[in-house]
């Protein structure tokens, strides 16, 4: 699955030019997880604006919160919504996905392995 094809300094320049206030975490070497759910599951997330469906990166290249050092791996929290190719959007965040990353479906018992 492609990623943004920018460089980490690109990447960092286009973030900060488009997310002034924060809240964005550049990321490298990632997986999108699609969970397995029920459409009892499907319904109740999509009540609370999200999917079913994170991000886990091997490599941190930058967080504007520095909740991470670079380096860190991360897994964000649901998928509220995803845009322009590469922004991973969660309630509280939006991921900047760089390079390209898998996509890969994952059972909830896979994914309460990486918490």
């Amino acid at each position: 699955m492609p990623g943004c094809s920018m460089s980490d300094e690109e990447a960092l320049r286009y973030a900060r030019k488009n997310f002034p206030n924060g809240n964005f975490c550049l990321v490298r070497d990632w997986i999108w997880l699609d969970i397995e759910t029920t459409d009892t599951q499907r319904h109740a997330l999509e009540n609370t604006q999200r999917q079913p469906a994170l991000i886990y990166a091997h490599q941190v290249v930058f967080d504007s919160e520095r909740r991470w050092d670079v380096g860190d791996f991360v897994r964000t929290s649901l998928l509220h919504q995803f845009s322009e190719g590469f922004h991973f959007r969660t309630l509280n965040s939006v991921y900047l996905l760089l390079g390209p990353g898998t996509r890969k479906p994952a059972s909830a018992d896979t994914i309460s392995c990486l918490i």
